[in-house]
């Protein structure tokens, strides 16, 4: 058994199976799941576990080039605005409608169960050298 990192055998698979340009759905409880994409749900309960404990840990596995979330999150979620501002190098806003609509053609999605809304982004992966 791994002692360090992520435990989660399904979620820590489906990292090591991404790839440059790869794209990566974290969201909240809310967010509709798009058809097509492997699911990784965590959620727990309402809460648990937090958008921003999950976002620290895939950051921690993952090379990101940038993340995609949307607009609304400025004014009706501004903690996870701040926090996805600091832990991402380039962050695009856009309407939450086209994020649904890109979501469709992520690789991966990793449900938590935040419970706050618009805590969701779709991060881009990148390469380590």
């Amino acid at each position: 058994m791994k002692k360090s990192g992520i435990l989660n055998r399904h979620l820590a698979g489906s990292l090591a199976e991404l790839g440059h340009g790869d794209t990566v759905l974290v969201c909240d409880a809310g967010m509709p799941i798009p058809a097509g994409p492997r699911v990784v749900d965590l959620a727990f309960r309402a809460g648990v576990p937090a958008f921003a404990e999950v976002l620290e840990g895939l950051l921690a596995e993952l090379v990101v080039e940038g993340g995609t979330a949307a607009r609304e999150i400025e004014e009706a979620n501004p903690d996870a605005a701040l926090l996805l501002r600091e832990s991402l190098p380039v962050l695009e806003l856009i309407a939450h409608e086209e994020l649904k609509r890109l979501s469709a053609g992520a690789r991966l999605v990793v449900r938590t169960g935040e419970a706050r809304p618009y805590a969701n982004v779709l991060l881009r992966c990148g390469v380590f050298f």
